[in-house]
């Protein structure tokens, strides 16, 4: 029989460990909880959201969407369970954390070909193909047999989550629901600032003590900026970001506020919600006394304060393959966020495309062209060529040019994303229609246009 060890039931780890199952392989599936937990875990079960419970955008304009799309079209097991699980996120892609990891957690327990070993692993040393999904979190004791194992220096960035409010302490009389620009329905609690009222959060936020974490200021993630030091930028920064109020009229008063706290929700049953872009270091005292100077969060309850933690992650170009496996030795595969992908869908894209190529005997490797999303991030993170390795989220600027339809001179930004993603799903459907589960019928222009 054939079989595969999988290490880490993160994103990357449970989608890689369900694909090499259902394709008839017998999965030994290796998970450091209960037995072991680091400061960000919060329960047993598998595939935990650490930090937001978004899965960010929807639909064919954004790469992010099409990513989601190419995995729905292929089975996935993760979107299935996101989808089965999502909360109203606007047209975003949110879930009810807790409902998904156990939604994960019972799919992958019940799978008779999945074995799960409570175990911490810290050798490389397996006989047969093993992935290794351990994530950004990776143990030290782990990350050090990597880091020997690739012959680099220690890379890592810092990562932030955001806090989590229980809804019933929300003041209604001064938020109100609003998605932006009246885009579908009102799923968002907005927090409406005045001038005044920013002006002195703001100075209260720059000036708020911060945990103290070695080396964090000259190694932190863009994409997961702790909002504290996004504000030092400038003090308009957090007014272009997180805090934009364009599209976010007050019902109330008719007018856009100076400034916008959003809060998105973060279970069914609309019992929690997240703080939209308040990733944050501060202490848990400062964080109580900061982000209680927001209108309508005066009387806030914390479910769970902000927290910061180092993401490990590999300098990928160059040692490994687009089919994230090794060059070094082969039967040896790395997924998830530590191969330098960044954000929770791209994880279960790597441990999507590491399953097809661990299965055993396998008569030629399955590589995804860039011109889909799966294959532009499996491109991005083995190009020998990249220099100044970062993590990556998906995105259109990963792909090579799209041709532009005869007749059409001019075709906008907005109108090009749609023609990758087009040119995305007819190339799935062309060179893989034996992966294809969901055909999916998607055109960026009309035949008469």
């Amino acid at each position: 029989m054939k079989h595969v060890n999988v290490v880490g039931a993160g994103l990357a780890g449970c989608e890689a460990a369900y694909q090499l199952a259902e394709r008839g392989v017998k999965v030994t599936l290796y998970e450091m909880k209960p037995q072991k937990r680091i400061p960000a875990h919060s329960t047993d079960d598998f595939c935990e959201l650490c930090c937001s419970n978004s899965f960010r955008a929807e639909g064919f304009s954004n790469a992010i969407g099409l990513l989601k799309e190419e995995l729905r079209m292929m089975g996935s097991y993760v979107m299935r369970c996101a989808d089965e699980t999502r909360v109203p996120a606007g047209g975003a892609l949110a879930v009810d954390r807790e409902k998904f990891s156990k939604a994960v957690t019972e799919g992958i327990r019940s799978h008779p070909n999945i074995e799960i070993v409570a175990k911490e692993i810290t050798s490389l040393d397996f006989e047969d193909n093993t992935i290794i999904a351990s994530g950004p979190l990776t143990s030290d004791a782990l990350a050090e047999k990597i880091r020997k194992f690739f012959g680099m220096e220690g890379l890592h960035f810092f990562d932030a989550a955001a806090p989590l409010i229980d809804a019933s302490s929300i003041d209604m009389t001064k938020a109100y629901l609003a998605n932006r620009y009246g885009k579908g329905t009102a799923d968002y609690i907005n927090c409406p600032m005045s001038e005044a009222e920013y002006d002195r959060f703001y100075e209260a936020l720059v000036s708020a003590e911060e945990v103290a974490i070695k080396d964090f200021e000259n190694n932190v993630f863009e994409g997961c900026m702790p909002v504290e030091v996004m504000a030092k930028r400038g003090k308009d920064t957090l007014l272009f970001g997180p805090l934009k109020p364009v599209g976010l009229e007050d019902p109330k008063t008719g007018e856009t506020p100076h400034a916008v706290v959003q809060l998105r929700q973060d279970n069914a049953a609309a019992s929690i919600y997240n703080m939209v872009g308040f990733q944050t270091h501060l202490t848990f005292p400062e964080q109580r006394r900061v982000f209680k100077m927001i209108p309508g969060l005066e009387n806030a309850e914390f479910v769970r304060y902000g927290v910061m933690h180092r993401n490990t992650y590999i300098d990928s170009p160059g040692k490994l393959l687009p089919t994230y496996e090794t060059k070094a030795r082969k039967g040896l595969f790395f997924a998830g966020q530590m191969t330098g992908v960044e954000g929770y869908i791209e994880s279960c894209s790597s441990g999507f495309v590491a399953a097809l190529n661990a299965i055993p005997d396998l008569e030629k490797p399955v590589i995804f062209p860039n011109t889909t999303a799966i294959g532009a991030l499996a491109s991005y993170i083995s190009n020998p060529l990249t220099t100044d390795f970062q993590p990556m989220n998906v995105n259109f600027g990963l792909f090579p040019p799209v041709d532009i339809p005869k007749g059409k001179r001019r075709v906008k930004k907005a109108d090009r994303k749609l023609l990758h993603s087009e040119r995305a799903i007819e190339t799935l459907k062309r060179e893989f229609p034996e992966l294809i589960v969901k055909s999916i019928e998607f055109k960026a222009f009309e035949e008469n246009e």
